[in-house]
């Protein structure tokens, strides 16, 4: 569904617009181009971060009245709804990455993107270096050792080669591509969870729609 649209009235009957938490997000910071706010919270201690419903409670209440959303933007107004999800972003806690991760779902968002999870790559075995001749390319070996051999009734000491290998890319970092992917998803669920329970947007709807959740084992069974 795109996002790409203002959430307004029509014929004089406030009409919810139903989103995933996705386009719900992208919706906010791409189209409403709203703001994070990440002032530091009162009595915080070193568990965890997080603002908590009071937070957007109170950020819902300085809003003021229900706003007609028009069609057009104008100037610097974001839609009160937009300032919600981003003070619910804003309230990350740490255990779903605290402001890290609040930085990163909101500028995803702004983007229109998801986080790179490296679909279809698969670990080679390559060569560590390669060296171009007249014969072209061609892996580059090292000295490992010598043996004696006998060749022709003559007795001669040659070199060992060998070439080194890697994994390209390195199996660590599809895992750490795919993990923060997983960290990422986690975050979207708590946040839609938090506007979903929290009733406070007026004119949008979320829906518990979720982007694929680890989209790599699916992939894997194809």
């Amino acid at each position: 569904m795109s996002v790409q649209g203002r959430i307004g009235r029509a014929g004089g009957t406030n009409i919810k617009r139903a989103l995933g938490v996705q386009a719900a997000l992208e919706w906010a910071f791409r189209v409403e181009q709203a703001q994070l706010e990440l002032p530091p919270p009162k009595d915080a201690t070193e568990e965890g971060f997080g603002f908590g419903l009071e937070y957007v409670l109170l950020q819902r209440a300085l809003l003021g009245c229900k706003v007609d959303g028009g069609q057009h933007k104008m100037g610097s107004y974001t839609h009160p709804d937009a300032e919600v999800i981003a003070a619910t972003v804003a309230g990350m806690p740490h255990s779903h990455g605290g402001i890290r991760m609040a930085i990163q779902v909101a500028e995803l968002a702004r983007a229109g993107m998801t986080p790179e999870w490296m679909p279809g790559v698969v670990p080679r075995c390559v060569p560590l270096d390669t060296k171009n001749n007249q014969h072209g390319e061609r892996a580059t070996t090292i000295v490992v050792g010598t043996e004696r051999v006998k060749t022709r009734g003559k007795w001669r000491t040659v070199e060992v080669l060998a070439c080194p290998v890697t994994w390209r890319p390195h199996p660590e970092q599809i895992e750490s591509a795919r993990r923060g992917y997983d960290d990422w998803w986690q975050a979207l669920d708590w946040v839609r969870d938090g506007l979903i329970s929290g009733g406070m947007l007026r004119e949008v709807e979320v829906t518990s729609v979720m982007p694929k959740g680890r989209p790599w084992l699916a992939s894997s069974r194809k």
